[in-house]
């Protein structure tokens, strides 16, 4: 836990580093213009990204992820806000493969820090772990998000598009983008240490 608050209040290193905490200004400077053009909804759905976009800083990933996941989030959200899935109805497809794939890799080197899951990359048969594992986060994320569509059709916005086809359309594509996520986890890790520290031995 102390190295998960330590990453929060380190310093940028680098170029990459410093151009993803951009990314997360940025990010915080859209709720307000989201909340002025699109009303609550919007304040909503940046305020949980901005949140989101804090955890790779945390878990010092490396700069290619936080940047993408960064970019992808930004991306993903304002097509919602600005309900450019419903006009381009084939752009939601992209997105849900991109966030949800990078959203899985980002969940489960959260979940193996905190010593909640294993470290895939330790187990026998680590590529179909790291597999497996992440597409099961990335199914469980998409299925939140959905949630939180209907959620918002419901009791905030009734304007917000919701259809069974189209549900399930982006959880196929939600899980595949997160199996190619768990394939590409070994390059997706940080750096700096193993997803998990090693059990200390008495």
């Amino acid at each position: 836990m102390r190295s998960i608050w330590s990453g929060l209040a380190r310093r940028a290193e680098g170029p990459g580093e410093i151009a993803g905490d951009v990314l997360r200004l940025i990010a915080l400077i859209c709720i307000p213009i989201a909340g002025i053009g699109w009303g609550p909804l919007g304040v909503v759905s940046l305020a949980f990204v901005s949140a989101a976009m804090v955890l790779p800083r945390v878990l010092h990933v490396r700069p290619a992820l936080d940047l993408s996941f960064g970019l992808i989030a930004l991306v993903s959200v304002w097509s919602s806000v600005t309900d450019l899935y419903v006009t381009v109805r084939w752009w939601d497809i992209p997105m849900h493969f991109l966030m949800n794939g990078l959203a899985a890799v980002i969940a489960v080197l959260l979940f193996v820090r905190l010593h909640l899951i294993a470290d895939p990359q330790r187990l026998p048969r680590p590529v179909l772990a790291a597999v497996l594992v992440t597409t099961a986060f990335g199914l469980g994320l998409a299925v939140v998000w959905e949630v939180f569509e209907w959620f918002g059709k419901n009791f905030i916005d009734d304007d917000i598009y919701v259809d069974y086809r189209d549900t399930i359309g982006d959880l196929v594509w939600g899980g595949l983008g997160s199996a190619l996520g768990g394939l590409a986890l070994p390059v997706l890790a940080p750096r700096s240490q193993p997803l998990a520290a090693p059990a200390e031995t008495a």
